[in-house]
């Protein structure tokens, strides 16, 4: 609660700095914000706030997942004086309603009530359909905005109709209760098909397949800064929440729902790697990528147990900082260029080699590369899911070939920066000092925590 009211108060104060004309500092307002907030993330929380615990459970797990979001966070606004150029008449706003986003993602780490969650997704969700049309004179983006926000209104149906017949059978939003009624009472068929409307609204929210339409259209037409959020922070608390609704409150019902979500990582994973291949665009092809982790994400369901919230946790560190480190790059191609195309980023190692090098890193960790933080995330998630009774090696088998097909459209982008002899960027402007400070960290941290795994502990305080 306490990180939760010191994001809100910044969020405040960078949405202000902009009514003086001051949105220059919108973003040193949210810097000092969320470095006051990841080390307030470190304290214990204050037992004033022991009364909300019905609605808001700051516990070990939330904590932990508190942490990376801010640290993800952190390094999006370090790369948002060069990404937000031109948005200077509103940036202001742009920093705060990520603020606000990421507020909703930190209840969501932290609900013990189905109302809780509610509102966690909707605080989230809301300033995303805002962001993503902030570029106001790009058709791409005014259909982006609008098509995400019609997809999320009729997910959120989705999960209000869900709860109320959770609610209907339980008599109650408390997750520990409707666990305790769904052991006894794991076949009632309202309450089933509660679950199932509620989990297609998370799958929504995480862009499994066949509920993953939105995501290409979204993630191109927005402004890339806010893709790359959308890709990780979003990404993080979506799959956080799924996981502890599924597992905590529905998990007398797992036979119900489980092979359902199977299903889901089967048709994400062929689909989104299979269209990954035919992508001409960066931007597109990261958008079925994001797709397509959201599907090796999912297999944290088969074979769960006491590690799989900290393998998930590392996952989705280790893929934001990928992301993190490719979209730095595309931003600044697509401000020299105009355009996200492959061939837009020929010869680009010539020109920025700290840039490319650390989207070639992310590349090769997005693929699972050993010796690489991505290739220990998808090797813990694999071999949880292996022990997975019956259909646990039928989908790491396919994992892998989804993971395989994958390495060819990573490597595109690769031999399009670094095997051209003629470098296409012709000009004088080069990227800023905190780029390459973004860089040279995120080059570290994917092969420190690919090497050395047990570093994520220390760093977070486990």
């Amino acid at each position: 609660m306490s990180v939760l009211i010191v994001l809100f108060i910044t969020a405040v104060l960078a949405l202000f700095s902009g009514v003086y004309n001051q949105g220059k500092f919108a973003r040193y307002i949210g810097i000092f914000g969320l470095l006051v907030a990841l080390y307030v993330s470190f304290l214990p929380e204050c037992s004033f706030f022991n009364q909300y615990k019905s609605m808001f459970d700051f516990d070990e797990n939330a904590a932990l997942f508190t942490k990376i979001s801010l640290v993800v966070t952190l390094l999006i606004f370090f790369l948002g004086g060069f990404a937000f150029n031109n948005h200077r008449s509103h940036q202001s706003e742009l920093y705060a309603l990520m603020l606000f986003s990421l507020t909703g993602a930190i209840i969501l780490f932290s609900f013990p009530n189905l109302v809780s969650l509610f509102l966690g997704i909707e605080v989230l969700s809301i300033p995303l359909y805002v962001m993503a049309g902030s570029n106001k004179t790009d058709l791409r983006s005014n259909e982006a905005s609008i098509k995400y926000f019609l997809m999320g209104a009729f997910a959120t149906g989705f999960l209000l109709f869900g709860t109320a017949l959770v609610y209907g059978s339980t008599g109650t939003f408390d997750i520990a209760e409707i666990s305790a009624y769904s052991i006894v009472n794991a076949k009632n068929t309202m309450f089933v098909l509660g679950i199932m409307l509620m989990l297609c609204a998370m799958a929504f929210k995480v862009s499994l397949a066949p509920f993953h339409m939105w995501s290409p259209d979204v993630y191109q037409g927005s402004p890339s800064i806010i893709t790359a959020f959308m890709a990780s922070v979003v990404k993080i608390a979506g799959f956080f929440a799924f996981f502890k609704l599924m597992n905590l409150a529905f998990v007398g019902s797992i036979s119900e729902w489980l092979n359902i979500i199977g299903v889901f990582v089967i048709i994400t994973l062929l689909l989104s790697n299979a269209m990954g291949l035919a992508q001409s665009n960066a931007k597109r092809m990261l958008a079925y990528s994001s797709v397509s982790h959201a599907g090796y994400l999912a297999l944290i369901f088969f074979g769960a147990n006491s590690l799989s919230l900290y393998n998930l946790a590392f996952y989705l560190f280790a893929y934001s900082l990928a992301t993190i480190g490719v979209f730095m790059t595309l931003i600044y191609v697509e401000k020299i260029k105009r355009e996200t195309s492959f061939e837009a980023f020929k010869g680009l190692a010539k020109t920025e080699p700290l840039a490319a090098v650390a989207t070639a890193v992310s590349l090769l960790s997005m693929a699972g590369i050993p010796l690489t933080a991505g290739f220990v995330g998808k090797f813990s998630i694999f071999s949880q899911a292996m022990n997975a009774p019956h259909v646990g090696p039928l989908l790491v088998v396919i994992a892998v070939i989804g993971s395989a097909l994958s390495i060819a459209y990573y490597l595109k982008l690769i031999i399009s920066m670094f095997f051209h002899t003629e470098s296409t960027f012709k000009t004088s402007e080069k990227v800023s000092i905190t780029y390459n400070i973004v860089a040279i960290f995120i080059i570290i941290a994917l092969i420190a925590l690919g090497v050395a795994p047990d570093i994520f502990k220390l760093q977070f305080g486990l």
